[in-house]
């Protein structure tokens, strides 16, 4: 691919030094464009990007500098280059002072102002590359948080850098510790939104009563004990986002106002009369198959296709497991540094426990155990002593049939359907994974073999 010629303005007013300057530098591999008043400058600067500027100082009506203060003002990353016949100390001085890269001196020798403008364009180059550096690292660190090298979280962090610019509604799937929370304040922080606020509400710690009241606000003397106009919490976060965690535990009554608030872009505080406009991103998580929570009407599916744009599903730590000791040595770092503690390592023998371990509380619970060893940590490793009982007693337990004869292999998959299920004490959705199976086939699995409990699947 060619590389994008850079453009440069000139801006002159005598036909012959302008027609010379302008055949140096298209020679020289630039794209120009020439004017022969600031006026017409001015109009360019506003319509036009331009890598350099090279002026007259001493033009009617728009002069030099106004040119310089009109470039710095709209485009402040291009540079301005100053020629002029009446060079003195001062306005050389106050050019460099107010912004110019060089002031020349006419009459100028063509190798010079080659040499000048080369140095300008490179200094430009070298400062927004230098900007973008910044912005990629910023943006590398508000994402540092998402610890993992597996390849479904590449995958997540993929999706999160490609929609967080939009502002359509994201729905963060993923049973409880696995980091929803995290992957909705990434969003946030890469998106436009970053510098307005981020809302967080779990919508399972609430009566309906006290959702509304939180998430639309009130009026005063709305109910007793209502002082003052309260504002609810999207409107607090208007201009940022609202992230609504466990929205499968929302009430459907609740459900039909939210939906409101997503189609209408207003809310209603209780007791009010008249809307109020919001502008808020959001994004929802769940634990729950929402897909089943509608077909079982305990969920809207109107609101489902709503929150439902785009889907991010977190996998669990067992989904993960090559991230564990990432995980640990990340959180061990944290730690370490909450605590002013300086735990250097987390040995092999240790290592090896928490990797065989299934994590059923996910990252959350990994966390906890790693702050929980350096907390009782005297040494510089994290010893297997330092590691919850449960983790350290560790048995591995093989699904085996109790009598000696043969089985069938209907026989072998119902008493093995039967084992996972009690390992997971009913959990129909956990026992389905672990089988790597989907829920539908579970319960035509258990149907079949007459079990007793395959309506509640």
């Amino acid at each position: 691919m060619d590389k994008k010629k850079e453009i440069i303005l000139i801006v002159e007013d005598e036909d012959i030094a302008q027609k010379n300057l302008e055949h140096i530098l298209i020679k020289t591999g630039y794209d120009v464009v020439s004017v022969n008043n600031g006026s017409k400058a001015v109009d360019l600067l506003h319509s036009k990007n331009f890598d350099l500027v090279i002026t007259d100082l001493k033009m009617e009506k728009v002069d030099g500098m106004q040119v310089l203060h009109k470039t710095k003002e709209l485009q402040p990353y291009t540079e301005v280059i100053m020629i002029t016949g009446y060079a003195t100390i001062e306005t050389s001085v106050q050019a460099m002072h107010d912004g110019a890269y060089y002031y020349v001196a006419k009459p100028y020798k063509i190798g010079e102002v080659r040499q000048i403008t080369k140095e300008a364009l490179l200094k430009r180059r070298l400062r927004l590359e230098n900007i973008e550096l910044k912005e990629t690292l910023k943006k590398q660190k508000k994402i540092s948080n998402i610890v993992g090298q597996s390849k479904v979280m590449i995958d997540v962090k993929k999706t999160i850098h490609q929609i967080a610019s939009s502002d359509i509604n994201v729905l963060v799937l993923g049973e409880s510790g696995t980091g929803k929370e995290l992957v909705a304040r990434s969003i946030h922080q890469l998106s436009l939104r970053s510098k307005k606020k981020f809302i967080a509400f779990n919508c399972g710690s609430f009566t309906e009563e006290l959702m509304s009241n939180e998430l639309f606000g009130h009026e005063k003397e709305a109910f007793t004990g209502a002082k003052k106009t309260k504002s609810g919490l999207i409107k607090v976060a208007d201009g940022g986002t609202v992230f609504l965690d466990e929205i499968g535990d929302m009430p459907l009554s609740m459900q039909v106002k939210l939906l409101r608030v997503i189609q209408e872009k207003e809310v209603l505080p209780v007791g009010g009369e008249t809307p109020v406009s919001v502008d808020v991103r959001f994004i929802a998580a769940t634990h729950h198959d929402l897909k089943e929570d509608v077909e079982k009407d305990h969920f809207r599916q109107d609101l489902f296709y709503r929150l439902n744009v785009i889907t991010i599903k977190l996998p669990s730590l067992t989904d993960r497991h090559g991230d564990i000791p990432l995980l640990a040595h990340h959180f061990l770092a944290q730690k370490n540094k909450a605590m002013n503690k300086d735990i250097q390592n987390i040995p092999k023998e240790s290592m090896e426990l928490l990797c065989q371990y299934c994590w059923p509380g996910n990252i959350r619970e990994l966390e906890n155990v790693i702050e929980r060893a350096v907390v009782l940590a005297n040494g510089p490793d994290i010893t297997v002593s330092e590691l919850p009982e449960y983790i350290c007693n560790l048995s591995i337990e093989t699904y085996r049939r109790n009598d000696s004869d043969l089985p069938t292999l209907e026989d072998q998959e119902k008493n093995y359907i039967k084992w996972v299920l009690g390992k997971c004490e009913g959990n129909k959705t956990k026992a389905a994974r672990i089988m790597s199976i989907d829920r539908v086939s579970l319960w035509r699995k258990m149907k079949r073999f007459g079990m007793n409990d395959a309506s509640n699947v």
